[in-house]
């Protein structure tokens, strides 16, 4: 099922996201977490491509055989940076042949080397080469906070309109955890045109280490409540666990209030994430951790 289709439903969604092993060794606990999220019944599941397209090769196998095991609609991530026309069409071709339709297009990291092939510098070239192979669902993401590597967000808006001009169906935020700087950026967003729909990125923060690397990757700006959850429970494991699922699931509540019924999860390769949250939400989203429809 294209992912467009499911964002038309009216009714609340949920969906997680997994990343793939660094080796090939570590693929059959990537598809038993995989399993155990899509256990859970979300609307789709997104893998990721890996820091600078290091776990490619995995991205595509997991994807395809995920959907196929599952039936839970698959988000294959795609980067373009490292690509030349040639490895992207095989890429392509890959998924195609495993019956991937919806592809989120990426730029990607840098490679350490600081070799970027010229036909895809950015994420918008992908777009439109992605346009000329197949009938994709294209996502995109986007920057709520403005793109770190972007010193204005007013060229970063822009930016975004031109990719999703160039074909993109719809964007994925990068995490917050405001929701006000969300709800900012969406009438800004709005007001320059770009219309397609926007899922919310939300991130369950479960240790004090990983809040301290995702900052350092993205620039989020963390709110005082939030910091003082972690430094309070952040000595805990379990305690700084159960803390940030509540706040995620708190996030998500007030998003659904204010009637954003679309909602991605940055569950990673974490079951129990993804189960805390829907265990939270069940009467909202009207099934249990156990994949039962609740009552």
């Amino acid at each position: 099922m294209r992912i467009t289709d499911i964002l038309k439903d009216p009714r609340v969604t949920i969906s997680f996201e997994i990343f793939p092993p660094k080796t090939s060794v570590g693929i059959e606990p990537v598809m038993e977490a995989a399993r155990e999220i899509a256990v859970l019944k979300p609307d789709f599941i997104s893998v990721t491509y890996g820091a600078g397209g290091g776990r490619a090769r995995h991205t595509a196998e997991i994807a395809g055989r995920l959907q196929a095991e599952s039936g839970v609609p698959v988000l294959a991530h795609l980067t373009c940076v490292t690509q030349t026309k040639e490895t992207l069409k095989t890429a392509v071709d890959e998924l195609l042949s495993l019956g991937i339709e919806n592809i989120l297009a990426l730029r990607g990291d840098l490679p350490a080397d600081g070799e970027v092939k010229k036909e895809f510098s950015h994420a918008v070239d992908l777009v439109r080469e992605l346009r000329s192979l197949g009938d994709f669902c294209i996502g995109g993401a986007c920057y709520p906070e403005g793109h770190v590597e972007s010193p204005h967000k007013a060229d970063d808006i822009r930016y975004l309109k031109e990719k999703v001009d160039a074909g993109t169906d719809f964007l994925t935020t990068q995490m917050f955890f405001d929701n006000h700087i969300f709800y900012n950026f969406l009438y800004r967003i709005r007001d320059v045109g770009i219309r397609v729909p926007v899922l919310p990125g939300i991130m369950p923060i479960t240790s004090a280490r990983q809040l301290g690397r995702s900052v350092e990757l993205s620039g989020t700006m963390v709110p005082e409540r939030f910091r003082a959850i972690v430094d309070h429970f952040g000595d805990s494991p379990e305690a700084m666990k159960q803390a940030g699922i509540v706040y995620a699931s708190e996030q998500i509540i007030d998003l659904l209030a204010n009637g954003i019924n679309h909602i991605h999860v940055y569950s990673m390769n974490k079951p129990d994430v993804a189960a805390g949250i829907i265990a939270n939400l069940s009467a909202i989203l009207g099934r249990t951790p156990s994949g039962e429809e609740s009552r």
